[in-house]
């Protein structure tokens, strides 16, 4: 927890107890005759304030109020023993119960976009609505605030989170193009780059702001592993190794991390000295990288798909259509295992799904035993299904299935 994290949540509970504690402490109730008393005597003096009541009406008034009830006119307000009780139990009790239940249900992290969108699946289809309402409230307040660079990375990560992948790019480079000189910005936007493409490859644009961003911040941690993982996929694995050996220093020793870019650079000096490379592929990878090793393309799953068209829905069917074919796990988050791009066009399809094609580093094919395989022809370009899309779905099937897998698309999404 940040120090601004602890100051916002004493002010949250301070303004908590206020809104309990005043009318608490005010005096009595509203139905107290004293208070009404009291409420009707200012109202009065209001009255003749205003030149509501002429001085004889005002004086007439009150004679007449304070002798039905004397003793009423007179008192001053006070608190009773049992509000000043309930007012001490709750100043006490609240702040107690707030912190109990942070440390037993809250956590920080459920802030995350990524977070949210790896609970999806677990809290049900009304969480996703919610998550895609506040995305939507956060795009139009950036319409509103257009040069606020920091909402525009925050929407980029919410829409990358949710697979969105064309509009985190834009969304992303809007937040570049307002911080041009900010090293994590650039590698944000490499990174949606990349993750837009249709190969995942690291090169052009997006190498050369993952350069820049390492020109400026030599220790940023995301920047070395993508520069090292740009290395690996052209074959200049000793170059992959400088960076990756520069990126240790910079990680928490003993780390899952650590050990996985260790267990990476193994596999690189392997290749390197044209030997097997480890079987033991990393699970994890530093900083939330999302981009394949030289291991990948040839260690892990192998999920051949055959996709074609149902004949009967080819009118529905524009030639620029998107197709993306995709492995998600059979139980668990609803965000895909691996993904190909391509177009209506290229149908028939053959596409090969491996742990190369996944778009974060713990969430491959290799990882869950059981996958679905699917295949949608999305009109809007999102990956996320939308009502009106083609599709069809596998059942559940072994992550270690060797044989093709036909799928023909013939369902309407509803």
């Amino acid at each position: 927890m940040t120090p601004a994290f602890l100051i916002l949540a004493a002010l949250m509970l301070i303004a908590a107890l206020a809104f309990v504690l005043l009318p608490l402490l005010r005096g009595h109730a509203a139905s107290d005759p004293q208070h009404e008393v009291q409420r009707k005597l200012k109202a009065l003096d209001a009255a003749r304030a205003d030149g509501i009541l002429t001085n004889a009406e005002y004086a007439d008034k009150r004679s007449a109020l304070v002798a039905a009830s004397p003793a009423a006119a007179t008192a001053k307000p006070r608190r009773t023993q049992a509000a000043f009780h309930a007012a001490i139990a709750v100043a006490l009790l609240l702040p107690a119960a707030a912190i109990l239940l942070y440390r037993d249900i809250g956590a920080p992290q459920a802030l995350d976009p990524a977070n949210l969108v790896a609970s999806a699946d677990d809290a049900g289809d009304g969480h996703g609505a919610n998550m895609q309402a506040a995305i939507a409230q956060l795009a139009e307040k950036m319409k509103r605030d257009p040069n606020n660079a920091e909402g525009w990375a925050l929407l980029g990560r919410a829409y990358k989170s949710t697979q969105r992948l064309e509009e985190a790019r834009d969304a992303l480079k809007h937040a570049h193009d307002l911080a041009p000189d900010d090293a994590d910005l650039m590698v944000e936007y490499a990174e949606a780059l990349i993750f837009a493409g249709s190969d995942h490859r690291i090169q052009g644009e997006p190498l050369a702001l993952i350069e820049r961003a390492i020109a400026a911040d030599p220790k940023n941690q995301k920047g070395l592993w993508l520069a090292g993982v740009a290395d690996s996929q052209a074959g200049k694995y000793d170059d992959a190794m400088k960076k990756w050996d520069a990126l240790l220093p910079l990680l928490p020793p003993g780390s899952d991390v650590a050990a996985s870019v260790r267990k990476q650079i193994a596999q690189l000096q392997a290749l390197r000295d044209g030997k097997t490379p480890p079987a033991e592929a990393a699970s994890d990878a530093p900083a939330t990288a999302a981009a394949p090793t030289a291991g990948d393309a040839t260690e892990g799953p192998h999920i051949a798909v055959e996709v074609t068209l149902d004949p009967a829905l080819k009118n529905k069917v524009a030639p620029g259509d998107t197709l993306f074919v995709f492995a998600k796990a059979a139980s668990g988050p609803p965000m895909p295992l691996a993904i190909a791009k391509l177009t209506a066009a290229q149908l028939p399809a053959s596409v090969t799904l491996t742990d190369a094609m996944s778009m974060l580093p713990n969430m491959k094919i290799s990882t869950f035993p059981q996958i679905i395989v699917g295949a949608r022809i999305s009109k809007s370009g999102q990956a996320i299904a939308q009502s009106g899309d083609l599709q069809a779905l596998s059942a559940p099937l072994p992550n270690t299935r060797g044989e093709p897998i036909e799928l023909t698309i013939d369902q309407v999404v509803p």
